[in-house]
Formats: structure tokens, C-alpha cells, sequence
């Protein structure tokens, strides 16, 4: 099986691993993730993924899974249902950069999020979150509906 990379992203030199489209592609698709969680690589080479929730996991479950001190980023599929009764989804891209992180990282992850979340064909809303009240299911149900 070949390993296919994207291109590196100009303004940092992150590249995206094969695998985290195809994640995310599962998520999108298949709704066989609730959550996928991304990283990037301990060589600063490119973004991989970190960790991925069934699709049983709460909300709760993903912010658990968010670290408390470094950078991240995340996609959430959030289910909910609408005032007309219909069963919805809507996907959230997360920049997660809590303010006790490092400053590097947060430049780094700041510097390589655009390229990466264009990687992301289908998310419908972004949220940028440096502390979890920033990042709570009432912002997600109030964007979503």
C-alpha cells in the first residue's frame, strides 16, 4: 500500500498525512467516528491523527480527549435535532490552542491550520477555543441550528 503525502504548506512546511483526509472521509461519510482528533507529528513535519472517538462517544468524551496544554486540532460531527423534528448533523472544525501552551506551538498550529482545514472538504462551522468555556455543546447547538 503506497503512503501518499499532500503538499507542504507554504507558510510553515507542514504537510497532511494521507490518513487524516481518509479519517476525516469516515467521519464525513461513513459516521463511523463521533470525533478525530489531529496532531502535528513530533518532527514538525506534518499533521497526523491523534485520535479518533467511536461514534458512541459523547461531547464530553471529546473535550476529555482535548489536551490540556498543547495544540490541537479536531473535527466533531455534532447530531441534533430540529424544531421540524428531522434528525441533522453538522461538522465543526476545532483549532484548539489552549493559552498554557507553548508559544512555538501555538505559531506553528496558527501558521499551518488553513492549509490543513482546506484538506477538510465538508466542515460547516470553525471554532477557535484557547479554554474549554470557549468550547461547550450549547456553542455548537446554537451555530448548528
Amino acid at each position: 500500500m503506497a503512503f501518499v503525502r499532500s503538499r507542504a504548506n507554504a507558510s510553515s512546511g507542514i504537510s497532511v498525512a494521507a490518513e487524516c483526509k481518509q479519517t476525516f472521509l469516515e467521519l464525513q461519510r461513513k459516521k463511523s467516528h463521533r470525533y478525530v482528533i489531529f496532531k502535528i507529528d513530533d518532527k514538525c513535519k506534518e499533521v497526523v491523527v491523534d485520535k479518533t472517538g467511536s461514534s458512541t462517544e459523547s461531547f464530553d468524551d471529546f473535550m476529555d480527549s482535548l489536551p490540556e496544554s498543547d495544540c490541537r486540532y479536531a473535527i466533531y460531527d455534532f447530531d441534533f435535532v430540529t424544531e421540524e423534528n428531522c434528525q441533522k448533523s453538522k461538522i465543526f472544525f476545532v483549532a484548539w490552542s489552549p493559552s498554557v501552551s507553548r508559544i512555538r506551538a501555538k505559531m506553528l498550529y496558527a501558521t499551518s491550520k488553513e492549509r490543513f482545514r482546506r484538506e477538510l472538504d465538508g466542515v460547516h462551522y470553525e471554532i477557535q477555543a484557547t479554554d474549554p468555556s470557549e468550547l461547550d455543546i450549547e456553542l455548537l447547538r446554537d451555530r448548528a441550528h
